[in-house]
């Protein structure tokens, strides 16, 4: 059992109340616009303000904080105390309720189901059964790091290579991440997968990955050296180390090979082709949410 302990202040007291309600031994605290839902709700993180801008302070005036601690006789005083360390004399009225000890695993479990990719491929969490016993199954949780396939870089990515990939082809998964890829990849037959990541946490969770669904999966730190040619190349970056990376990337598509780059809004696809015009022509082949798929073939 646990007790939600949730008070409004300003925007000049949220913050330091927070720190102060931590400091007081809350588990956790959280701050939200106290008039969300309403016609007053304030935009923030980036969220449009109706008028094509961008909100300019920095919490909500009318912030609600809501923190969550062990029950105990003094915490009443402790809140007060924590009110006054950060200046508020006059405290505002206390909510109190009591929360439920609960599985919280098996509640944020539920909140993910299988994805489908397409009719050959799904992605799936490894506490369901495949949808699909005939269709590829990656077996991914939501929450690992690096990739998890459903943001729409990487579902683009997935579908190329579903349609791609006949079997037996060399793939390269440059900027891997999860491992999500170039797993993808092995399931879909290729008789070499090699992901290459500059984060070394990156690299474990491929490796893990890649265990927990039975495949093949080389793996090479992006410092080490990287001269081979691969008949399918595949990049879900961003743009900037994309374009840095173009000869690098350009010059490991073998002759008659394939090469697709993700992570790239539609807005930055020329400027990604025109980078990559002296190595390799590339064009959009699809679009998904504001993100392309740009595609190349090697001579």
């Amino acid at each position: 059992m646990w007790v939600s302990v949730a008070l409004e202040t300003d925007a000049a007291h949220a913050e330091a109340l927070s720190d102060a309600l931590m400091a007081a031994g809350a588990i956790s605290v959280s701050v939200e616009d106290a008039l969300a839902g309403t016609d007053l709700e304030t935009p923030q993180f980036g969220e449009p303000d109706g008028s094509g801008g961008m909100p300019d302070t920095p919490l909500w005036n009318e912030s609600r904080v809501v923190a969550l601690f062990d029950p105990t006789p003094d915490l009443l005083g402790r809140i007060a105390a924590a009110a006054a360390e950060v200046g508020i004399d006059d405290l505002p009225e206390i909510e109190l309720e009591d929360v439920e000890e609960q599985d919280w695993v098996r509640l944020t479990q539920a909140q993910f189901d299988p994805i489908r990719v397409n009719e050959r491929l799904w992605i799936v969490p490894s506490w369901h059964t495949a949808p699909d016993p005939a269709a590829v199954s990656l077996v991914l949780d939501p929450g690992l790091a690096f990739g998890t396939g459903s943001h729409p870089t990487t579902f683009l990515c997935l579908q190329w290579l579903s349609d791609t990939l006949r079997g037996g082809e060399s793939v390269l998964d440059y900027g891997c991440g999860s491992g999500i890829l170039g797993i993808a990849a092995a399931k879909f037959g290729a008789s070499r997968v090699l992901g290459v990541d500059i984060d070394e946490n990156a690299l474990i969770a491929a490796r893990d990955n890649a265990m927990n669904n039975e495949v093949a999966l080389e793996l090479r730190h992006s410092k080490d050296t990287l001269n081979e040619r691969f008949d399918i190349v595949v990049a879900n970056i961003l743009t900037n180390p994309l374009c840095v990376l173009a000869p690098l990337l350009a010059g490991r598509v073998a002759a008659g090979g394939r090469i697709a780059l993700s992570g790239v809004l539609a807005a930055q696809a020329e400027q990604v082709i025109a980078t990559y015009a002296p190595l390799i022509a590339l064009k959009v082949g699809s679009e998904r949410d504001g993100w392309v798929r740009l595609e190349g073939q090697g001579c």
